[in-house]
């Protein structure tokens, strides 16, 4: 919020000059260090999610290793990418760093609904009605992107969270990627040709990536997306009660997991309402030292290329 921010960082538009990323960075860092302490009087009931910017990948990095520092054990809150901001999709191999970092620290990536897409402004009362439909759908577009970027392929301890987008999109999905990889597989096919060597080689199937890596945080499942918990996953779903919302469901969430869960055996209910969060790979590390050198350092076309993208990315925001 201000004055770091003109408005809550999840609906905030990205900055435009280098001063109003100065301060939004100032902020977060600020609100990380706060989390930490905040986190620390209940440690075991408490995991913050901490924050970063994706207009500076080198800072990006570097929060992250701070992050793990400070034990935030939810891990990092990974912006959505608007299009035509000027910042890298994720699919882009700009991202590597920020991916390996988050692999060599156990940091988990969690990537929230609501900020991926563009923000309505012409002033129509439907407008916003089309935003709250087609915002979560944005933020969809992290799981085909890190999947045909070959990212969760690269990254096989990488873990990401898709938080607060609904569940009932994951199943259609899932299939859907399925059928893209077999045919992108398919040599000398029509659609080959526009796969690109990395989407049309990937060893799994995007579902199996799925159950390998990737977790709904489900805020307020209705019976109709719990009915789908199989095809999904029962151990990759977490509930949430996405307190304090006025959407969410407090102060009726007995009455919410009672409508939801009714019919459901005790030991899945377990699964998704408590036991998965708790085995999350919570537990960040710190980068490797001591002879396992952080993968952010190696190689020397890697870093010149972070270099390159933090001097482009500060000359795009002054410009």
């Amino acid at each position: 919020m201000p004055p770091f921010f003109p408005q809550g960082s999840l609906a905030a538009p990205p900055p435009q000059t280098a001063r109003e990323l100065e301060l939004r960075w100032a902020g977060l860092r600020a609100h990380n260090r706060w989390l930490a302490d905040f986190c620390s009087l209940s440690p075991e009931r408490r995991a913050g999610v901490g924050q970063i910017l994706l207009g500076d990948l080198y800072e990006a990095v570097t929060e992250v290793a701070q992050i793990a520092k400070l034990g935030l054990r939810g891990g990092v809150l990974l912006p959505g990418v608007v299009p035509g901001t000027g910042i890298p999709a994720l699919y882009a191999e700009h991202w590597e760093p920020l991916w390996a970092a988050c692999e060599d620290t156990g940091v988990v990536v969690n990537h929230h609904g609501g900020n991926a897409g563009p923000t309505p402004t012409d002033g129509w009362g439907s407008s916003f009605a089309v935003w709250v439909y087609e915002t979560h759908w944005w933020s969809h577009r992290a799981l085909w992107h890190l999947i045909f970027s070959g990212a969760l392929d690269r990254h096989p301890d990488l873990t990401v969270v898709f938080t607060e987008q609904s569940t009932g999109w994951i199943s259609a999905t899932l299939d859907s990627l399925d059928v893209a990889a077999v045919r992108f597989g398919r040599a000398n096919s029509a659609i080959a040709r526009f796969a690109g060597p990395t989407a049309g080689s990937l060893p799994l199937k995007p579902s199996q990536y799925w159950a390998r890596q990737c977790y709904a945080g489900a805020s307020f499942l209705r019976p109709v997306e719990c009915a789908q918990r199989h095809r999904i996953g029962v151990d990759r779903i977490m509930w949430a009660s996405d307190y304090p919302h006025l959407e969410g469901t407090a102060p009726y969430s007995r009455e919410a997991l009672r409508h939801t869960f009714s019919d459901v055996p005790a030991d899945e209910v377990a699964a998704m309402v408590g036991e998965r969060g708790r085995r999350l790979p919570l537990r960040p590390r710190g980068p490797r030292t001591a002879g396992r050198p952080n993968r952010t350092d190696r190689g020397r076309s890697r870093r010149a290329a972070g270099g390159r993208a933090r001097r482009r990315d500060q000359h795009r925001l002054r410009a």
